[in-house]
């Protein structure tokens, strides 16, 4: 009787054993996919270690050393030995607006990078809208106008970010609120200070914005209407996102002459209105400007060691990119009618003597590049056509005539920003820059198709993270993998308080990026940009492959990211 008692509970306690395989093949713990032996660099900045990886649903559902999941159940295994395994990168300067919103919404030139997920807003966002902002746009089609009609109101933001996810989407998405687009809805195109009650227009703009998920305020100083703000108005709008944790960041009034002085107008911002500062693609524009990289680094560490938490972020190229218009004085663009301006005999005459004699301070880009610095990208008519690609002394040269009456007859003919590459920086430092501690990576780009490539773009838009981990990382030393990875990472989700994603950490999203360290690179170049990088070999977004083998996989699973001041409603 003892034997047949003892025998059963034998039996009762080995049968969870004897279960265990069947208990794991239909278990809800078996993985969707398992990553193994990888070399995890896991954003923090700490070394990297030999791991497995398992994700589920959209999250990393478990990390283990290397060898530990295989025998584990799994819908799909990817040998991951000899290669990389990272955070999905964040692109904290992106241009994808038209991509994700009238686009395919696949940015392949992005994600093939390991981008998976990008960060909007420079100077202008697609909402709030308004009558003033919709005058901007010209003559667009019906279809969207309608549907830039559904971004107006005190949620208008809210349903941008909402109508992106929607369309469809392979990287995660989320936005600054641009400061132009804000003095747009209040002052139109106008110069001049905005009065009492219109700051306070501002001002609930930028609240609506901050609880529909902004992450602060974006300027782009350069650029008309936005380089009509002065100082006062945008502590004003900056104040108004201190209750929601928002940064202040900006691209400087000056990255050339008065870079210094741009600086300090940037810190003051950030100190008056007590919110952190980003710089965008921190810079020293002119070789007579090269000097003053180590001035504006020990500016920005005196302003940290005095309390003021700012940072910048920077691309890994010599050379910027933005329209040729940038080269005119703001004024010329004033109420939007920069056009006009320019057909005016006695306007433009003006404007060619600002341009060569400046009496008022502005980015005068096409002085700091020269003529030889200057490659026109964005030229669609036909008689034009043929200078694609050309530096604009040669297209003067062609022409007959001098540069600057090249640059107007250009923008006149093409009725149209045209795209333009300036050369200005030095590589010496680029260097620099990128070891320090508060940097940050950008493109500065949008998101480019390969297959229907429209026109040249500046190579950032395809070879931006590659270019940093191939060039900057393996080969020249500049700074090791790790440190690289967490400026390219977490950097960007501690200084945005983005929640769950940045760090190769169980119970986050699983955005995540699986590269050979020994062959990753840049192969796009200025006179030949429409070239994915190569040595990405996976990417994943909230779970799901985007990168498959080097390959898009079509999927678009990306999700809207918010700031710390979201308001669900």
């Amino acid at each position: 009787m003892k034997k047949q008692k003892s025998l059963r509970v034998t039996l009762f306690l080995s049968l969870p054993f004897l279960l265990i395989p069947l208990l794991i093949a239909n278990s809800p713990k078996t993985y969707d996919v398992v990553i193994l032996n990888g070399q995890i660099v896991d954003g923090t900045g700490n070394p990297w270690f030999l791991g497995d990886i398992a994700i589920r649903n959209d999250r990393i559902a478990r990390i283990a050393p290397a060898g530990q999941l295989k025998d584990l159940g799994a819908k799909e295994r990817i040998n991951a030995h000899g290669l990389v395994v990272a955070p999905g990168f964040i692109d904290i300067q992106s241009h994808s607006r038209g991509a994700f919103l009238l686009g395919d919404g696949r940015v392949i030139s992005k994600v093939t990078q390991g981008i998976t997920t990008e960060i909007l807003g420079e100077g202008w966002t697609d909402a709030p809208v308004n009558e003033k902002i919709l005058a901007t746009y010209g003559d667009i089609p019906q279809e969207i106008k309608k549907l830039a009609m559904t971004f107006t109101g005190p949620r208008g933001f809210n349903n941008w970010l909402e109508a992106m996810q929607k369309h469809g989407i392979s990287a995660n998405v989320g936005s600054f609120l641009g400061a132009a687009t804000v003095r747009i809805y209040v002052k139109g195109e106008a110069m001049g200070s905005p009065t009492n009650e219109e700051i306070k227009e501002m001002q609930q703009l930028v609240r609506n914005a901050m609880e529909d998920g902004a992450f602060g305020i974006a300027s782009a100083l350069i650029y008309p209407p936005g380089s009509f703000a002065a100082t006062k108005e945008l502590i004003a709008m900056s104040e108004a996102m201190v209750p929601y944790g928002g940064v202040y960041i900006t691209h400087l009034r000056s990255e050339a002459d008065k870079f210094l002085e741009g600086l300090d107008e940037a810190i003051t911002i950030g100190r008056k209105a007590g919110v952190p500062v980003e710089v965008y693609h921190l810079k020293a524009a002119g070789r007579r400007n090269w000097h003053k990289a180590e001035l504006a680094i020990a500016r920005i560490e005196a302003a940290r060691d005095e309390g003021l938490d700012i940072g910048a972020d920077m691309y890994p190229y010599i050379a910027g990119s933005t329209g040729l218009a940038a080269c005119l004085p703001p004024w010329a663009s004033a109420d939007g009618k920069l056009l006009e301006n320019l057909k005016d005999p006695e306007i433009r005459a003006k404007i060619k003597q600002d341009i060569l004699h400046p009496k008022t301070e502005w980015e005068n880009l096409g002085a700091l590049a020269t003529p030889e610095g200057i490659m026109i990208l964005g030229l669609y008519k036909p008689e034009n056509k043929k200078y694609t690609g050309q530096r604009l002394a040669e297209i003067a040269s062609d022409m007959g005539k001098d540069w600057i009456d090249t640059i107007i007859d250009l923008i006149l003919s093409e009725q149209q920003g045209i795209g333009t590459i300036y050369f200005m920086m030095t590589d010496d430092n680029l260097k620099l820059q990128m070891q320090q501690p508060w940097i940050k990576f950008g493109t500065d780009a949008s998101g480019e198709d390969p297959e229907k490539p429209q026109g040249l773009v500046h190579p950032r838009s395809y070879g931006t993270y590659p270019r940093i981990l191939g060039k900057y990382v393996r080969e020249d030393r500049t700074m090791k993998l790790e440190e690289a990875i967490r400026k390219m990472s977490s950097a960007v989700t501690n200084r945005l308080f983005i929640k769950d994603r940045g760090l190769i950490r169980e119970g986050y999203y699983a955005d995540v990026v699986i590269f050979d360290q020994k062959t990753i690179g840049d192969r796009a170049t200025f006179d030949n940009p429409h070239q994915v990088s190569v040595g990405v070999h996976h990417v994943f977004v909230n779970g799901t492959a985007v990168v498959k083998n080097g390959q898009h996989t079509d999927a678009k699973p990306g999700k809207i990211v918010r700031g710390p001041g979201y308001i669900k409603q």
